[in-house]
């Protein structure tokens, strides 16, 4: 069974990431978005939050191939984690030729420390190509619509909240 995982905070997962998500289970058997705990950030969502988050959007976006979708945090190196499940593959998505040099670098220095473990692109679509997750978190910071940008699950979420801090 061919296993990549998608690491990443995902604080929150934007359309950008499922799109990217959508297009790896359709190549990878199993697909592991690998949710970053990084205690030296203040996440808007805690791990928790955002592990029932990624899950509902995937089974809402993404029909037949939501089987093929796991969800588990990690913290350390992404190359270890990979490892623990099993995979040979590291996803990454690409926005813009802005995002392909630190990405380049990352994955050498990935295949450097586990050689057994590739890092494959995908290039998100067009539509989503303005995304991040610190864009979202900007705009909802000013009250402003973020239902284009994000799943429904982060959508409901968000408006249980005043204001980010």
């Amino acid at each position: 069974m061919t296993t990549a995982v998608y690491p990443g905070s995902f604080d929150p997962i934007t359309l950008g990431h499922l799109d990217v998500i959508s297009r790896a289970a359709g190549v990878f058997e199993r697909v592991v978005v690998a949710v970053l705990v990084n205690p030296r950030k203040s996440p808007v969502f805690r791990e928790s939050e955002r592990l029932g988050i990624i899950r509902e959007a995937v089974a809402e976006s993404l029909d037949e191939l939501a089987h093929r979708v796991e969800v588990e945090t990690f913290d350390g190196l992404t190359v270890d984690f990979a490892r623990r499940v099993g995979a040979r593959f590291i996803v990454r998505g690409l926005r813009a030729v802005s995002d392909f040099e630190s990405e380049l670098q990352m994955a050498h220095t990935n295949r450097k420390l586990a050689p057994e473990v590739d890092t494959v692109f995908f290039m998100t679509a067009l539509e989503h190509s303005y995304l991040s997750s610190s864009l979202v978190k900007e705009i909802a910071s000013f009250g402003g619509d973020v239902s284009l940008m994000v799943p429904a699950a982060v959508v409901t979420r968000l408006s249980g909240r005043s204001r980010l801090g």
